[in-house]
């Protein structure tokens, strides 16, 4: 009898201590949750006694945590990007209208000469002009990305389009100083695409050149297997390997000072377009030369 007595005192022992060490484990557990919610860290909680049920809840609530860290992340992520695009569009937006209202306020000579008069109204124009193009490829890129800009599926003659796209823009591309080549397949079977897509599409393109290119142009439409290609080249103006990555991404520029250079929109609307047709699209350095090649889908 004395021997079971004996048994059982140190079997309630053994329990008292293992209740103890549980709860203590559990309440360090505790103490590390509040640590790692006062100072945000990236620590786990770890279970400093044995306890599979216990470490079960512990493993869950890591998980929830690694949660929280990553979200936490993205959304520091994507406030640094609304702060960087928020300064883009700032800079782009101030630059005409600073530009505007300087010439407003020559305008406002009433001995101004004529001449010099309608030179200033031209300008003024002009800087108008490229704010209003400015601001509707801000709503037509916020449009493309919520899924509001209608695309209809038809068959388009690539040649067509781009060969008028290309007498348009002959001039600009001379008087700038580029070299340009011109190489279109005639004969070519028509794409799958929307019209007035494709149209922006190649507009894009071209400008995009003309303003951030140099040298030589060569714009080529072929036929590559199921597919009819579109392939723009032009100098690289400066962009490197490291930035061929983020071509297409919003407000991408490759002018890094930003010095009289506007927002990457232009790209961003041929890769939210490209996407929306089914088109595949690759941009890449050759050499010296930057090129954005497109696949159309007969």
């Amino acid at each position: 009898m004395r021997i079971l007595c004996v048994m059982l005192a140190l079997a309630c022992v053994i329990l008292l201590i293992w209740v103890w060490s549980q709860r203590r484990a559990l309440h360090r557990a505790a103490q590390q949750l509040r640590e790692v919610e006062r100072t945000d860290s990236a620590a786990r909680l770890r279970l400093a006694a044995p306890n599979r049920a216990a470490e079960e809840l512990l493993d869950a609530v890591n998980v929830l945590l690694e949660l929280r860290q990553a979200d936490r992340a993205s959304f520091r992520e994507r406030e640094r990007s609304l702060r960087r695009q928020i300064a883009n569009v700032s800079h782009d937006l101030r630059t005409p209208l600073t530009s505007i209202l300087g010439y407003l306020q020559l305008l406002e000579d009433e001995a101004l000469p004529a001449a010099e008069r309608r030179e200033y109204l031209a300008v003024v124009a002009s800087r108008a002009k490229a704010l209003q193009s400015l601001i509707t490829s801000f709503y037509d890129l916020s449009r493309l990305e919520s899924g509001e800009y209608p695309l209809r599926r038809e068959k388009v003659d690539l040649y067509t389009s781009l060969s008028g796209l290309l007498a348009a823009f002959y001039n600009d591309f001379t008087d700038a100083g580029f070299d340009v080549t011109v190489d279109l397949a005639q004969g070519l079977p028509g794409v799958t695409a929307d019209p007035s897509g494709v149209l922006r599409v190649f507009t894009n393109l071209l400008r995009n050149a003309l303003d951030h290119g140099q040298g030589q142009m060569e714009v080529r439409l072929f036929r590559e297997g199921d597919a009819v290609v579109s392939l723009f080249r032009n100098g690289s103006g400066g962009i490197t390997q490291e930035d061929i990555p983020h071509v297409f991404d919003r407000f991408f520029t490759a002018d890094k000072m930003r010095t009289g250079r506007n927002t990457g929109l232009g790209l961003a609307i041929v890769k939210a377009l490209a996407d929306q047709m089914g088109c595949g699209l690759e941009a890449g350095l050759d050499g010296a030369f930057f090129f954005v090649r497109i696949r159309w889908k007969l």
